[in-house]
């Protein structure tokens, strides 16, 4: 059975660190033909938080990647499941993904995308596990530095579970 152990990041909390990034974000790419592209599934809450406090036009579109399935270890083969349907070159793309663990995801992507010839191309993540890194990736904008637990909420799941939490929590784990 999994259970929650602690709860590392309560809504109050994260509302503040989109807020921040955000504002960033903007001040960035103001003027720019901005591309919110969010890493189904576990991206969409952040994704969505984001876009709303984003004060400069911006476009959403999504990708699907899966490299967990029902573990909570990286099978560290990539797969994209949906891929964009929109066109991204010329563009100033922004790939947001809630948490950058191994970094194969991002690379993956970012290798993807970047053979689509875009204006521009960064990524935002609200959690960095940096002890888990095996890729390194460029990240412009990060929230919260985690330790090496496996976290569910906010759009990220253990099984499919746990996804619907407001708050960011460590699993218990047996």
């Amino acid at each position: 059975m999994t259970e929650i152990k602690q709860i590392l990041f309560d809504e109050e909390t994260i509302a503040a660190k989109v807020e921040d990034l955000a504002k960033r974000i903007s001040a960035d790419y103001a003027g720019k033909d901005l591309v919110l592209i969010c890493i189904l599934k576990a991206a969409v809450m952040f994704t969505t938080d984001l876009m709303r406090s984003i004060t400069v036009p911006a476009v959403v579109e999504f990708i699907q990647a899966a490299s967990y399935g029902k573990s909570t270890t990286s099978s560290r083969n990539v797969v994209i499941v949906q891929d964009l349907k929109e066109d991204i070159a010329n563009r100033h793309i922004l790939l947001l993904d809630t948490i950058i663990d191994t970094g194969e995801t991002l690379h993956t992507l970012l290798k993807l995308l970047s053979e689509r010839k875009p204006a521009s191309l960064d990524v935002a993540v609200l959690l960095d596990k940096k002890c888990r890194r095996i890729v390194e990736v460029p990240v412009a904008y990060k929230g919260f530095d985690i330790p090496d637990d496996f976290v569910v909420g906010y759009g990220m799941d253990c099984g499919e579970q746990f996804r619907n939490l407001p708050y960011i929590a460590a699993l218990e784990t047996r």
